[in-house]
C-alpha cells in the first residue's frame, strides 16, 4: 500500500527526532503530534495497514465530545452539560531503528477517558477502563524496524459515566520511553524523608530494577534547589530493590510560599556507562494533625486555604496543554489559595509537577465513588476488578511530590471497601495520612466532611475524635455582571442555616439572561454577585467560621473555575450547561467572588468595588448597595468627586466587605484606599455609553515541556469615553490566520450554547469574552482579524451603530494589513450591495446589519447582528418573577435518564419545562438525579402526572439508589391534555448523588411531567 502525504512527514518527522536521541540511555519521545482520528467504530481500525487518509489529522491533547459541543439530548446528559460521548478511533505512525529492537520500549499515556484499548501493529495489547489513571505498556515484542502502527480505542458508548461533564479521547500528553533491558522500574523511585529538623534532614530514596544486575552499579545523587551536588552514593548492585540514607543539611523547606525544590539523580551504571537514569524532584516538609488544633505544616499552625477544581474546569474542556494548565493554577494562585482538591479524581503529572513549582498544597483524589453514581461509571462498569491497580498506579507514580499533603480515597460514597483501601494505600506510602470527601469518615484518619460542613449545627455542635477538614464548602454561585440585592437559596432556606439578610427591602435590578416566564423551573436565574447565592453559607460567612475555629483545617471551596456540566443541579437544565459555583468563570474572567478571597488571603495591597455603575433602566435615586473588598486599613467612596466617606473592612462576616448605600446618578463611581492613612490603591467606574470600541488584547502563555506556546486573547465592549460597557453582548468574530489553532472561545456565559470550536464567532458576555489558540510545532507566523457590529442590543440607550475591524499580530513579524468594511441595513448581500463603513450610523427597530469585513481585497470575515427592543437580555420589573415565589426544586422529567419505551412529548398543554415523558401502552423508566448537599434525611416529594384511563392507577415502581421503596398508583386525572395531578411519596435521601427511579410495571404508564421536592 502506498504511504500517503500525511505519513510521509510524520515518518520524517519520528525519524529524525529519534536519531538526534538514539545515543541516549534513557530516552522519553514526546508523542503528541501527527495522530489521525476518527469519530467512528471498525474492527479493520485496530490493523497495521488501512486507508486513513481521510481522517481527521491533530495534535494531543484531543476531547472529542467538548469539540462536538452542546447538544440537546447529548449523551452525557445535564450532569456532563448536554455534551456526547461515543465511540473514537487513534492512529499514528512512527518509525523505530534496528538498535532500539534490543532495548525496552514503553507507550506511556497520561490520561485517555475511557475503556482505552492498544494495538501495535495490528497486536492487540490491553485494555484500560479508569479515564482518569496514567498507564503504559511494554510494547517491545511487538516493534520492528523502519514504519510501526499504533492503533487506540476510546470507549465512551455507555453514557453517563460521569456526574459532571468528562472529556473524550486521549486528553493528555502521550510519550515513548526507550530504556535498556535493565532498567529502573516505572514508578518505582521513593523519596521519604523521615527527619527534618532546622540543622538536617534524613533523606531515603528506594527503587526497583528490572532485569540482569550482575556487575552493574547503582549511583544516587542529591542536587539543591540552585543545583549543586550535595551528596552522593554508588555501590555495586546487590539485588533488585536498593535503598540508599543520605542526610542533608540545613534542608530548606517547602511551602506554598517558598516552594522549594530538591533534585535526585538515580542511574545504573556498567563502569562507567550510564544504563538508565531518572531525575526526580521532591521537597522537604513536616505536615501534622490534631484535632483540636487542626493543620500544621513545618511547625506552623497553618489554615488550608483552598479550591476545588474539577481537571475539566475552564475553557478547554478536558484538553490541557502544559502552559494552559499553568495559567490556570497560577489564577488561582493568585487568588491566595495555598491548597486545591482535584475533584474527584487524579490529574495527569503535569498538573502535580506545576503545583511543586508554584506552591500549592494538593489533597490527591482518586475516586468519586466506590460504586455506581453516574449510570455508566467507573464504580459501576470497573472498580471492583481494577481499584487495587489503579489505585497502586496513582499513589506510586504521584507519592514523590512536594505538593501532595494527604490522600483522599473518594467523594461521597461509603462501603465496607474502605478499611481495605486505607490499608492497600498505607502499604504503599506510610508517610501520609488517608481522608475523602465525606465516604466512611470513620475508617479514615482525617474527617472530610463536604456540605454537611456548612450547616450551623455542624459548626456549632460538632464534636470532633480525629482532625478535620472541609473537603467541599462552601458551595456559593455567581454569574459575572450579574447582581440582585435579594438573597437566593439554591433549594429554599434550609434548617440550619445561619442568617443572610437581603441588601434591602425591594429587588432593584431586573434584568435576566431568559424571560422568566419561559424558564423550566426557578432555578433558571443567573446568580447574584453579591456572595449572597448559595445551598446554606455565604462564601464571607464560611471564611469567618475556618479563621476563628482552631480545630478547623480548613476548606476547600467548590469550585475555583465554573465547569461544563452539573448544569441541572443548581441551574434547572437546558438552556444552562455549565455550573457557575467557581471564583473564575469558564472563561477564567475573575468573579467579584475572586477578589473577595484576595481581600483575605494575600497581603498585596489590593482594592475591588462592585457592582458597575451602568443602570440606564433604573430610577435616579435608587439606592445601590455599593461594595469594596480591600486588605486596606479602609477605603474612601467618591461620586462624582464628592466623598461619601470611608469605611473600615471588619472582621464579622458581614462587614469584611467596605459598604456604602448609594442613591444612584450617573457619571463617576471611585474607591480610594488607605494604609497608615497613605492612599495605597484606587480604582473606579464610569456610567458607559452604547458599546462603539472593540479592545482587543493578547496573552502569551510560553511554551514548555512537550507543548508549543498558547495564547489568550480578549476582547471587551467600550464607549466612546473607554468606559466597559457592562451588558455589552454583540457577537465577536474572528479569522484565524497562520500557524495556530483554536482551542475555544469562551464568554462564561451558562446559557450559550454556541459551538465553542466550531463557530467563528462568540457573544459578549456582560461585556466581554476570548479567544484560546494553540501554537503549532515550529510556528512561524500567526494573525488573527477581529470584528463586531456594536450597539446596544436592545437599543435603549442610543440607536447608533458602530462597525469594528482590527488585525493583531500573534506570532512573527507585524505585516501591513489593509481592512475594509462593507455593511447593508435591508437584509442584502453586502458582498455584492454593501455600502462602504465610514463611521457610526442609526437604525430602528428589528434591523439586522449585515458586514464583511475585506483584508486586501479577499473577504475573510461575514457578520450578523439583530437589534430591537426584543433582543438581548430580558429587561423585567419587580413581578417578573412572582410566578416562582415560593416553589420548590422541580426536576423535569425529559431531563431524567430515560430507559424502555420512555420517550419525550411537548403534545399536550400545561406542562412545565420543554416537555413531558410518555410511554404509549409500553414499559420503561425515568430515574432524576438529586444532589443532597446536606446530612441524610427525609424530604417530601411530589410526582407531577396526567392519564385519563378510567379504572387503571397504573402502577410504578419507585427505586431510591437501586433499591426499591414502594409501588405507586397513578388515578385518572380526567384528561390526557391538560389535567395534571400530584402522587407524593417521602424519600430519605443520603448525602450527595441521589437517583429517584420510577419504572412501569406492565401496565404501561401515564404522563410524567416532573418531580418536585418541596
Amino acid at each position: 500500500m502506498e504511504i500517503n502525504l500525511k505519513i510521509k512527514i510524520c515518518l520524517a518527522f519520528t525519524f529524525a527526532f529519534l536519531s538526534m536521541l538514539c545515543f541516549s540511555q534513557h530516552t522519553e519521545i514526546n508523542f503528541n503530534n501527527s495522530w489521525s482520528f476518527v469519530l467512528e467504530d471498525n474492527p479493520s481500525f485496530s490493523e497495521e495497514k488501512i486507508d486513513d487518509s481521510a481522517w481527521q489529522t491533530l495534535n494531543i491533547p484531543h476531547d472529542w465530545s467538548f469539540e462536538k459541543g452542546v447538544r440537546k439530548g447529548g449523551d452525557q446528559g445535564q450532569g456532563g452539560g448536554y455534551h456526547d460521548g461515543g465511540i473514537g478511533w487513534y492512529r499514528k505512525y512512527f518509525n523505530i531503528k534496528k538498535e532500539s529492537l534490543s532495548k525496552i520500549t514503553y507507550i506511556n499515556f497520561d490520561g485517555v477517558y475511557m475503556n482505552s484499548e492498544v494495538w501495535i501493529n495490528g497486536n492487540y495489547i490491553a485494555k484500560r477502563p479508569y479515564g482518569y489513571i496514567s498507564f503504559r505498556y511494554d510494547i517491545s515484542k511487538y516493534l520492528k524496524e523502519g514504519r510501526n502502527t499504533i492503533a487506540v480505542r476510546v470507549d465512551n458508548a455507555l453514557e453517563p459515566s460521569a456526574r459532571w461533564y468528562h472529556p473524550c479521547g486521549i486528553y493528555a500528553p502521550v510519550k515513548l520511553i526507550e530504556v535498556n533491558k535493565t532498567h529502573i522500574q516505572p514508578n518505582s523511585i521513593f523519596i521519604k524523608t523521615p527527619s527534618i529538623n532546622k540543622n538536617k534532614a534524613q533523606v531515603v530514596v528506594d527503587a526497583a530494577i528490572n532485569g540482569e544486575i550482575k556487575k552493574l552499579k547503582y549511583e544516587v545523587k542529591l542536587f539543591s534547589p540552585e543545583g549543586k551536588e550535595l551528596t552522593n552514593n554508588c555501590e555495586k548492585l546487590e539485588n533488585t530493590n536498593p535503598s540508599y540514607q543520605f542526610e542533608i543539611e540545613n534542608p530548606q523547606l517547602w511551602s506554598p510560599e517558598s516552594p522549594t525544590l530538591y533534585k535526585a539523580v538515580t542511574q545504573i551504571l556498567d563502569g562507567k556507562k550510564v544504563i538508565d537514569e531518572i531525575e526526580t524532584r521532591f521537597g522537604f516538609k513536616t505536615v501534622k494533625w490534631e484535632t483540636k488544633t487542626g493543620f500544621w505544616l513545618n511547625g506552623e499552625n497553618v489554615k488550608l486555604k483552598g479550591v476545588c477544581e474539577h481537571w475539566e474546569g475552564g475553557p478547554v474542556g478536558g484538553a490541557w496543554t502544559k502552559p494552559m494548565l499553568r495559567w490556570k493554577l497560577q489564577s488561582l494562585k493568585d487568588m491566595g489559595i495555598n491548597a486545591i482538591r482535584p475533584s474527584h479524581n487524579p490529574t495527569p503529572p503535569m498538573f502535580y509537577d506545576i503545583c511543586d513549582e508554584i506552591g500549592l498544597l494538593v489533597m490527591d483524589e482518586i475516586f468519586d465513588g466506590w460504586h455506581k453514581k453516574a449510570p455508566q461509571d467507573y464504580g459501576k462498569q470497573a472498580f471492583d476488578e481494577w481499584w487495587k491497580r489503579d489505585v497502586k498506579e496513582w499513589i506510586t507514580r504521584d507519592r514523590n511530590h512536594a505538593s501532595i499533603f494527604v490522600w483522599s480515597l473518594g467523594n461521597e460514597t461509603h462501603s465496607d471497601v474502605a478499611p481495605e483501601m486505607v490499608e492497600f494505600g498505607r502499604n504503599l506510602d506510610p508517610t501520609r495520612l488517608f481522608t475523602s470527601g465525606a465516604g466512611n469518615p470513620e475508617d479514615m484518619d482525617i474527617e472530610g466532611v463536604n456540605g454537611g460542613s456548612e450547616t450551623k449545627s455542624f459548626i456549632e455542635g460538632k464534636t470532633l475524635e480525629k482532625p478535620f477538614i472541609s473537603t467541599e464548602a462552601p458551595h456559593t454561585w455567581q454569574t459575572r455582571g450579574y447582581y440582585r440585592t435579594q438573597t437566593w437559596w439554591r433549594d429554599n432556606e434550609l434548617p440550619g442555616t445561619y442568617e443572610l439578610p437581603n441588601l434591602t427591602e425591594k429587588e432593584i435590578f431586573f434584568y435576566e439572561g431568559i424571560n422568566p416566564k419561559n424558564w423550566r423551573n426557578r432555578k433558571q436565574s443567573f446568580n447574584s454577585s453579591y456572595d449572597n447565592t448559595t445551598v446554606r453559607v455565604s462564601a464571607r460567612k464560611y471564611w469567618e467560621v475556618v479563621r476563628d475555629n482552631p480545630w478547623h483545617s480548613g476548606n476547600f471551596r467548590w469550585t475555583g473555575f465554573d465547569y461544563y456540566g452539573e448544569a441541572g443541579l443548581v441551574h434547572g437544565g437546558l438552556p444552562f450547561n455549565l455550573f457557575m459555583g467557581g471564583a473564575l468563570d469558564v472563561a477564567g474572567f475573575k468573579k467579584d467572588l475572586f477578589h473577595f478571597y484576595r481581600s483575605q488571603w494575600t497581603t498585596e495591597p489590593m482594592i475591588h468595588m462592585l457592582p458597575h455603575w451602568s443602570h440606564p433602566r433604573m430610577k435616579k435615586g435608587t439606592v445601590i448597595p455599593v461594595w469594596v473588598y480591600s486588605n486596606a486599613d479602609e477605603v474612601e467612596l467618591f461620586l462624582n468627586g464628592k466623598s461619601l466617606g470611608k469605611d473600615k473592612p471588619g472582621t464579622v462576616w458581614n462587614e469584611m466587605q467596605c459598604e456604602w448605600m448609594v442613591p444612584y446618578q450617573e457619571g463617576r463611581l471611585e474607591a480610594v484606599a488607605y494604609i497608615d492613612g497613605k492612599e495605597v490603591k484606587r480604582t473606579s467606574f464610569s456610567t458607559a455609553k452604547q458599546p462603539s470600541k472593540l479592545k482587543t488584547s493578547l496573552q502569551k502563555l510560553a511554551g514548555e515541556g512537550s507543548f508549543e506556546a498558547s495564547y489568550i486573547i480578549t476582547s471587551e465592549s467600550l464607549d466612546s469615553n473607554n468606559s466597559l460597557y457592562p451588558y455589552g453582548e454583540n457577537k465577536v468574530y474572528y479569522n484565524i490566520q497562520g500557524d495556530v489553532n483554536k482551542v475555544s472561545m469562551e464568554n462564561g456565559n451558562p446559557i450559550d450554547q454556541t459551538s465553542r470550536t466550531k463557530s467563528d464567532y462568540r457573544a459578549l458576555f456582560f461585556g466581554k469574552t476570548r479567544l484560546f489558540l494553540r501554537e503549532l510545532p515550529n510556528a512561524k507566523n500567526a494573525t488573527i482579524v477581529t470584528a463586531s457590529i456594536l450597539g446596544d442590543k436592545a437599543l435603549y440607550i442610543s440607536n447608533l451603530i458602530s462597525i469594528n475591524a482590527a488585525s493583531v499580530q500573534v506570532l512573527g513579524e507585524n505585516k501591513s494589513s489593509n481592512l475594509e468594511i462593507l455593511y447593508t441595513l435591508n437584509g442584502e448581500n453586502p458582498e455584492t450591495n454593501g455600502l462602504e463603513y465610514k463611521g457610526a450610523f442609526e437604525i430602528s427597530d428589528g434591523t439586522t446589519v449585515k458586514a464583511i469585513v475585506k483584508q486586501n481585497g479577499k473577504v475573510v470575515l461575514h457578520m450578523e447582528e439583530t437589534f430591537g427592543k426584543n433582543e438581548g437580555l430580558f429587561w423585567g420589573d419587580e413581578h417578573s418573577k412572582d410566578m416562582w415565589i415560593g416553589r420548590g426544586v422541580n426536576i423535569s422529567a425529559e431531563e431524567g435518564i430515560l430507559e424502555g419505551d420512555a420517550k419525550v412529548s411537548n403534545k399536550a398543554r400545561r406542562y412545565k419545562g420543554s416537555g413531558f415523558v410518555r410511554f404509549d401502552g409500553k414499559e420503561g423508566a425515568i430515574t432524576f438525579y438529586q444532589e443532597n448537599d446536606g446530612e441524610e434525611g427525609d424530604y417530601s416529594m411530589r410526582f407531577r402526572y396526567m392519564h385519563n384511563n378510567e379504572g387503571k392507577l397504573h402502577t410504578m415502581k419507585l427505586y431510591l439508589n437501586d433499591e426499591f421503596v414502594r409501588t405507586l398508583e397513578f388515578k385518572p386525572t380526567g384528561g390526557w391534555e391538560k389535567e395534571w395531578k400530584f402522587v407524593p411519596a417521602i424519600l430519605r435521601l443520603k448525602a450527595g448523588a441521589n437517583n429517584i427511579r420510577i419504572e412501569t410495571t406492565g401496565e404501561s404508564g401515564p404522563y410524567i411531567d416532573e418531580l418536585f421536592i418541596d
